[in-house]
């Protein structure tokens, strides 16, 4: 049977910081020689959305305990939604977030609600979403069409479907940046994605698909930035394939989860795509010095390699595609209002400082990949 329950607060005491504006300045190639400041004070969104008690939806999220939904649940329920967790139920409901007062993480514990269940079993989904009927749905975990068909199934009267797809079902072009309009790839690792976008389109319910590129922040389990932490806190090189002019791009997950939040009953946002990231690009080497510079580390030593010179078996050298890899946000902009509230050195201080400037991480350090490409390195300099 399904599990709807209210989750009760759970007294955790962690400090609150946000970075001083001092500590990050825009990114320009240079070593950060002031040490990282902070302040108390819990996240707040510029230009948050205020919602009137009327316009109050009752939202569903598929998902929601891990990055993405961690920050875009806090939004909804600050906004006076009841918003309701489905999920396996093997991570809990509700953590303080870092920074996070006492009081905030109290408010939202005592109102989220959880709706415990394997998406996968979808006799289950139509029966219990039937039951309990939802006015929108936030699906942040679907990767599969056939997993969207049962909930559609079961709210014959949902009003919005929004979606989390993936920039990165577009077709590799030689026209770059990546727009809504472009050609996309039925063979992509996130083909999924696509067909379900293409069923939401042809289902005749009011959807809206969000497509970030790199997602980046507090949090990640994914390793962008905590792949070049790593190295910069061990002071070790950072090796980067080849020329490392490679120009991609990275969205904050601060900012991915108020887009999700504009698109919500916006008329504009009925049955549209949206590109979301930040709003400018950043080469590979770049990458590396502004994570340098974000946290407080010394300029780092570049070394450039050659990936087809090496066999890493079934390990990952590098966190990105070797590629130029950026999409225009323009769209988002224009139609949303969405003006990004982290540059990329501000957002990834702000990673660093509430994650694993703290001492956390998704993933421990694994230099083995490095060790074959520095070792390599040496005997061709010797």
């Amino acid at each position: 049977m399904a599990s709807l329950v209210a989750v009760s607060p759970v007294q955790h005491k962690q400090p609150s910081l946000s970075l001083l504006p001092s500590s990050v300045s825009d990114f320009n190639g240079i070593r950060l020689n002031a040490p990282l400041q902070f302040k108390r004070k819990a996240w707040q969104p510029k230009g948050a959305l205020q919602v009137t008690a009327s316009s109050a939806k009752k939202i569903l999220i598929m998902g929601g305990t891990r990055f993405i939904g961690i920050f875009l649940s806090r939004l909804l329920v600050k906004e006076g939604h009841q918003v309701t967790l489905f999920t396996r139920g093997k991570a809990p409901i509700s953590q303080p977030l870092p920074g996070e007062s006492d009081k905030d993480y109290a408010d939202f514990s005592s109102k989220i609600l959880h709706l415990k269940g394997d998406r996968k079993d979808f006799e289950f989904v139509k029966s219990s979403l039937s039951a309990e009927g939802f006015d929108v749905v936030y699906d942040i975990n679907g990767r599969e069409a056939n997993e969207v068909e049962p909930i559609l199934d079961a709210l014959p009267k949902l009003e919005q479907y929004i979606y989390c797809s993936s920039a990165g079902v577009y077709l590799k072009s030689d026209l770059l940046p990546h727009c809504e309009t472009d050609a996309v790839d039925p063979k992509s690792r996130h083909k999924g994605k696509l067909e379900t976008e293409s069923l939401l389109a042809s289902s005749g319910v009011n959807w809206t698909s969000l497509r970030p590129v790199y997602i980046y922040g507090p949090l990640n389990y994914n390793p962008v930035e905590e792949w070049f932490f790593h190295r910069l806190k061990a002071g070790r090189p950072i090796p980067i394939p080849n020329s490392g002019m490679q120009i991609t791009q990275l969205g904050h997950v601060k900012d991915l989860a108020v887009a999700f939040v504009k698109v919500l009953g916006n008329d504009k946002a009925s049955k549209q795509v949206f590109n979301i990231s930040g709003d400018r690009y950043v080469t590979f080497d770049g990458l590396a010095r502004a994570c340098a510079k974000a946290a407080g580390f010394p300029e780092p030593e570049l070394i450039h390699y050659n990936p087809k010179e090496f066999d890493f078996g079934k390990k990952k050298a590098f966190p990105f595609r070797d590629q130029h890899f950026f999409a225009s946000v323009d769209k988002a902009k224009s139609v949303l209002g969405l003006e990004p509230e982290y540059d990329l050195v501000a957002g990834l201080a702000d990673s660093y400082g509430l994650d694993f400037g703290r001492g956390t991480c998704r993933k421990e350090a694994d230099f083995s990949t490095d060790d074959i490409i520095l070792g390599k390195s040496l005997v061709l300099q010797s």
